[in-house]
């Protein structure tokens, strides 16, 4: 395990004179607080001893039959027997890979791909090998042609780990067709598919897309949060697995905290079910959207020539490509002092890549406060392409290991 490099400016860079177009925050200050206070008040009072005793390893059964209900907006028909509650879907990643991976392992992965997920994979001494990813997400031949040389090389796969929709950091979305070519590809390489999906109900247009464990029970494990689309502090997540899979999931739960947090179980299931969660995630939406918008439109006005970047139907996060000969992790510190954050590109890769990349997050300043963030980042990338015109290319030395994240990078 290595620390980010960049952990120290974000310290700096949460100062409040700082545009931070870094870390993937939800903004919860959307979310009606004093309701939430008064649902947590009312269960301490009405179910305190339950809430605050120890809890079963699967969690809650009245919240896993919950998370049922949820899943299914996604398609999914599950039974809450198969659903194993986790701290965060962050966990349930940790135990997935716990389970399945010896050193030298290798799991498949977007490229780029969730630093959280390189982070645990990398812990547990996986080699994790990218697989390419366009404007319509991961590439289905590429993906077919890497499993396929790596089996003939006699390596073990163990598992594609794949955020199908509003990826994090990329911000695209696999499409139906690829979709299903996907599961055909690890169906017949024997390949389980680990289907992360945090953003999947916050789309801006239309309803929510079919998950992938929605056609493949056997296939996929699915790993779902209520981080985005409720509040991360109550740190409540989810997988749901077949049934051989989530027998071992029960088991490493238990061994790695015994139960996790009856109070917040249930401060969750109680607001699920006194509440209209439905129409709060559209207002989550409506208030990405907006943000989305302005970032956009932010970067299209301002941004120089040789600038590129993705166009999110959803999630977070907008993936932009910078001019040649320019490395977003050198251009950090200077964009720091600027007064603008940004996670470079070479926290979402295991190998070295991604250094002409940054991940641009929208979700928690406001509109106007992107809009200058972005201003001021222009300035900083035009500065930096004046110097490339002068004194020509350059690249900053790489270092070794994953880096390992904070909640500022998620």
């Amino acid at each position: 395990m290595v620390a980010s490099e960049i952990r120290a400016l974000f310290a700096v860079a949460s100062r409040p004179e700082v545009v931070s177009l870094a870390g993937g925050m939800p903004y919860v200050t959307a979310l009606p607080l004093d309701v939430v206070g008064e649902l947590v008040a009312e269960l301490v009072a009405k179910r305190g001893p339950v809430a605050l005793q120890y809890g079963s390893g699967q969690g809650d059964p009245a919240l896993r039959e919950q998370i049922c209900e949820v899943m299914r907006l996604e398609g999914i028909e599950a039974g809450a027997d198969d659903v194993v509650v986790t701290v965060g879907s962050q966990q349930a990643l940790d135990l997935i890979t716990r389970i399945f991976i010896d050193p030298g392992d290798v799991v498949l992965a977007e490229g780029p791909s969730y630093v959280g997920a390189l982070g645990t994979f990398s812990a547990y001494q996986a080699k994790v090998v990218h697989i390419a990813m366009d404007d319509q997400g991961l590439v289905p031949e590429s993906l077919a042609q890497t499993i396929y040389a790596l089996q003939t090389a006699g390596n073990r796969i163990k598992f594609l780990y794949t955020i199908p929709t509003f990826q994090n950091p990329a911000g695209v979305t696999l499409n139906e067709v690829r979709r299903r070519q996907v599961l055909e590809i690890c169906q017949r390489a024997g390949v389980l598919v680990v289907e992360d999906n945090p953003y999947g109900l916050l789309g801006f247009d239309g309803e929510p897309l079919r998950a992938l464990r929605a056609d493949d029970p056997d296939g996929v494990v699915y790993l779902g949060s209520f981080s985005k689309t409720l509040a991360p502090g109550f740190r409540v997540g989810w997988a749901l697995a077949p049934h051989a899979v989530r027998d071992k999931l029960i088991l490493a739960m238990e061994s790695a905290v015994l139960s996790h947090s009856s109070f917040t179980q249930l401060a969750v299931g109680h607001y699920l079910a006194s509440q209209p969660w439905r129409e709060q995630i559209k207002t989550f939406r409506e208030l990405y959207r907006e943000r989305r918008d302005a970032l956009l439109g932010a970067l299209q006005v301002l941004m120089p020539p040789g600038c590129s970047w993705t166009h999110p139907a959803g999630g977070f996060f907008v993936w932009m490509t910078l001019p040649e000969g320019l490395n977003s992790k050198a251009i950090l510190p200077r964009a720091v002092a600027e007064r603008v954050a940004f996670v470079p590109g070479t926290g979402f890769y295991s190998d070295g890549g991604g250094a002409q990349h940054m991940r641009l997050s929208y979700c928690y300043p406001e509109p106007d406060r992107i809009r200058e963030g972005v201003r001021r980042l222009a300035g900083v990338i035009d500065q930096e392409l004046q110097l490339r015109d002068t004194f020509g290319t350059g690249s900053v030395p790489g270092h070794a290991g994953v880096d390992t994240p904070g909640p500022d990078l998620a």
